[in-house]
């Protein structure tokens, strides 16, 4: 099922009781993974990792993150179809992964009507941004770690459109995720939950009405 943008908004909602027995079917599964990969990001830097859980004993290791701190998180996990944990890289200035990106651009035709120039200015343009923000604001990874949230959004909104219920949840013990699927090591720190599925009868938050502030409270044209 597809809904328009703005009908997927307005009935997105955080899902608070999974029907356990409803399972995503592959299909979707593999669109909402490809929209992680193209999301957009600041100088394409695309700093991000991702675990998903699709199976009874992936999302058990996810809920070691919320069964001691945050126990009335853990139901939502396990109980999902899916669970995936957003992390954010470490380091901007990896050299190893600037040249993975440069390499990637190029084998993807960015830089075809003049290789040479092309790859050498995108290089220097994120290398500036990221000096900007590794040295000057001193912010780097609270920078990458934005570009990951506005993948968040992006995959809240996409899985909404396909009739897919989500929970976002920054209520996860971040440090056992990090040891439990060995983030630090591959050069990422957890950020935050997603989990997806459908929503039980016993989901009080389905029935609520959507609640934002007014156009005129929060926006103005000038």
């Amino acid at each position: 099922m597809t809904v328009s943008l703005t009908a997927a908004a307005k009935k997105r909602y955080s899902t608070k009781a999974y029907d356990p027995d409803r399972k995503i079917p592959e299909a979707d599964i593999a669109r909402l993974k490809e929209l992680l990969r193209l999301a957009p990001s600041s100088v394409n830097l695309q700093p991000w990792y991702f675990v998903i859980a699709a199976s009874e004993e992936g999302k058990a290791r996810v809920a070691r993150a919320t069964d001691e701190a945050y126990p009335f998180n853990s139901p939502k996990i396990t109980d999902a179809s899916h669970v995936v944990v957003f992390a954010t890289r470490l380091k901007a200035d990896d050299e190893g992964f600037l040249n993975t990106l440069l390499e990637k651009e190029a084998a993807d035709g960015r830089f075809d009507a003049d290789p040479e120039q092309f790859r050498a200015d995108m290089d220097r343009g994120r290398r500036m941004f990221i000096s900007i923000h590794t040295g000057q604001r001193k912010d780097a990874f609270d920078w990458m770690d934005k570009q990951t949230y506005l993948n968040m959004g992006q995959f809240l909104l996409a899985a909404a459109q396909l009739g897919i219920d989500t929970t976002p949840m920054e209520g996860v013990d971040t440090d056992v995720l990090d040891r439990e699927f060995g983030l630090t090591e591959k050069g990422y720190k957890a950020a935050a939950v997603v989990s997806l599925g459908y929503h039980s009868q016993k989901d009080f938050n389905a029935a609520l009405p959507k609640s934002r502030l007014s156009e005129d409270a929060i926006m103005e044209t000038v």
